[in-house]
């Protein structure tokens, strides 16, 4: 299901960036200005009909650095915690399109409509902030809260948003759903 103010592309941003810092590893993929555009190179911010802005049409510093990691916490606090506190995660949400400028548009291109939320500011962390947090809050909108959530594996704290019909996902990827399977078959059977 898919809703006019979400793309999956969106969405997926919002999980990979969430994603950059993996706390069970105790490792962080933000850490430094160049992973910073290597992020924003390969989630390309542009919506239907625009050309994908590059890292590198703007010098980033240590300050969208700052913001693009603030911002992570904002987006990985949505996605923990809007299966268990709802009203939580909107207020994560709201405050953080406030704090981005958000501001939704009606566009039009090839005969298709679609609502782009954007900021009013140059800042690259704010434009993140809208195409992210509007994504989240419309998979919410349509799907509900609980499509967003924390991998159950026991060793993972990956998030992911649960896109399927069905709703039924537990686990980031299919791996951890595996490695789950095969520990409770071999605690059912007695083995290590």
């Amino acid at each position: 299901m898919q809703d006019a103010c979400h793309s999956s592309s969106a969405v997926e941003t919002a999980v990979d960036l969430a994603n950059t810092l993996m706390p069970i590893k105790g490792e962080d993929a933000l850490e430094t200005i160049e992973q910073l555009r290597h992020f924003l190179d390969d989630h390309p911010l542009a919506g239907p009909g625009e050309p994908p802005s590059s890292a590198a049409d703007r010098r980033l510093t240590d300050a969208d650095l700052a913001e693009v990691r603030a911002l992570r916490e904002t987006v990985r606090g949505v996605l923990e915690r809007a299966g268990t506190d709802a009203v939580g995660a909107a207020a994560l949400l709201n405050d953080g399109l406030r704090g981005a400028h958000a501001t939704p548009a009606l566009r039009h291109d090839h005969d298709r409509w679609w609502i782009e939320v954007t900021s009013d500011t140059d800042r690259r962390a704010a434009h993140l902030a809208a195409t992210t947090l509007s994504a989240l809050a419309s998979v919410i909108a349509t799907l509900g809260p609980t499509r967003l959530g924390v991998c159950s594996g026991p060793r993972c704290r990956a998030t992911y948003v649960d896109l399927s019909r069905n709703g039924s996902k537990q686990y980031c990827t299919r791996t951890c759903a595996h490695r789950a399977s095969v520990a409770a078959y071999r605690s059912r059977h007695g083995r290590r």
